[in-house]
């Protein structure tokens, strides 16, 4: 059983990606999986599955014996305006698009995909973590959407620095705008890990989930001494220290309430092409019981 504060940390955080890389799984066996992890014990760390808009359409073909429609996040293209139709054609096909994901480098952009997505009840914008990013977050939040960052890849280039990761996070805690992350955050802890599942993959310095996602609860949690780029670069799994209702790192604490209002409110989900690869590594850690 997982303490209180690392359960309202992980409470439906991991996005099931498994059509993407590393992993590119077919469609089919993705959706067997994300069944599969419905059902097991550790259900409660799932979030939603992620699938092209392109392909939505081949869904109700693959989910059956579901008792309830699942949730879905649709990832959208170059062809917005064709994604956003697509997703509006969908109905009574075993599944619910609560999201989509959306890249914009532009003000411009950020507001025709968001005005072009506007029958979906969430939409997260992926912006370029540049000179561009305080604007861009700005008008995330006037749209009344939610941003998204790129915490990795499948080449070590794809892994932005600490420091841009930090001011994404700053920015959106400022602006009070929700986030998600994806790619590369397989394990829960920063650490130098294999890039692909390939048995000769080249290695690179890969943030943990429990870093990014306690990085903003301090953010949130307005402790001004806390440097979230050392708290993003901690490879020392002992150092958060999860007890009952608080978690702790290097002297500074969360409270219960400092993580649920995280998890409701600012950082959101990530996505992972990987359900059990997370959830694997807590528990070797010996932060989660098997």
């Amino acid at each position: 059983m997982a303490p209180a504060s690392l359960r309202a940390l992980l409470s439906g955080l991991i996005d099931y990606a498994g059509l993407f890389p590393p992993a590119g799984l077919p469609l089919d066996v993705v959706v067997r999986n994300y069944g599969t992890y419905r059902r097991s014990a550790d259900s409660w760390a799932l979030g939603r599955l992620v699938v092209p808009a392109a392909r939505l359409g081949e869904l109700p073909a693959l989910i059956s014996n579901s008792a309830d429609a699942w949730p879905v996040t649709a990832l959208i293209g170059e062809d917005v305006p064709g994604d956003a139709a697509r997703i509006a054609a969908v109905s009574d096909a075993g599944f619910v698009v609560r999201s989509a994901e959306v890249r914009a480098a532009t003000v411009a952009q950020v507001r025709a995909a968001v005005g072009a997505l506007w029958s979906v009840p969430e939409v997260y914008v992926e912006l370029p973590l540049d000179d561009r990013l305080p604007a861009l977050v700005q008008a995330v939040s006037d749209a009344g959407a939610r941003a998204k960052i790129r915490t990795g890849g499948v080449v070590a280039d794809a892994i932005p620095s600490a420091a841009a990761c930090a001011r994404f996070i700053e920015a959106c805690v400022a602006r009070d705008v929700a986030f998600k992350a994806t790619a590369g955050l397989h394990h829960p802890m920063c650490g130098r890990y294999p890039l692909t599942y390939a048995p000769d993959a080249p290695r690179g310095e890969m943030f943990g989930y429990l870093n990014v996602f306690l990085a903003a609860a301090f953010a949130r949690a307005g402790t001004r001494e806390v440097n979230l780029e050392h708290v993003l670069a901690e490879t020392n799994a002992r150092e958060f220290h999860f007890a009952g209702t608080d978690v702790t790192w290097r002297g500074y604490s969360l409270s219960l309430a400092d993580i649920e209002s995280t998890r409701k409110t600012t950082a959101l989900s990530f996505g992972s092409c990987s359900f059990r690869e997370p959830i694997d590594d807590l528990t070797q850690l010996g932060l989660l019981n098997s």
